[in-house]
């Protein structure tokens, strides 16, 4: 959908599909900031800095996202309180997970760690409607990883592990 780096151009609105939230470390290896999925938006803190997109946002379907250009979202910004409310608590919201997410990153064990992100990604992906349904997405090890913060043979030997217990 976009890369790091590159002009902000737009608020993107996820319709329908999953999107997984990039940024490349120091060390170069991709970690997962966030998972998207339909009824979510992308791309509106960067607008609002007026910077370019400090993340990538990279589709892991087939997926649906509306497109609202940057003087639409920046009208509806001033014109609209309820929008800029809504906008606000988004952030609010945002940073407490990120910042949860730091904290856990820092201080937990990566086995703790792995377990929080499946548990994630059944939070994020599953059909709450739909609950009864057996949950299944199949991320790539490599995913995997880049969402625990851990090399992505440690994820794996880890999976084996439990999966074998």
């Amino acid at each position: 959908m976009f890369s790091a780096g590159s002009a902000t151009l737009g608020m993107h609105c996820v319709r329908q599909g999953r999107i997984k939230v990039t940024r490349v470390g120091g060390d170069g290896k991709e970690q997962i900031v966030r998972l998207s999925k339909g009824g979510n938006v992308l791309g509106y803190r960067s607008l609002l800095t007026e910077s370019r997109y400090s993340t990538s946002a990279v589709a892991l379907d087939d997926c649906v996202v509306c497109f609202v250009p940057r003087t639409d979202f920046l009208r509806l910004v001033h014109s609209n309180v309820p929008f800029s409310v809504s906008l606000m608590q988004l952030m609010a919201q945002g940073m407490s997970e990120a910042e949860e997410r730091m904290l856990h990153l820092a201080y937990k064990p990566v086995r703790e760690r792995l377990a929080e992100a499946l548990l994630l990604l059944q939070r994020t992906y599953q059909d709450a409607a739909d609950a009864a349904t057996p949950f299944t997405i199949s991320p790539s090890r490599d995913d995997l990883a880049a969402l625990v913060g851990t090399a992505k043979e440690t994820a794996t030997r880890l999976l084996s592990e439990t999966c074998h217990s």
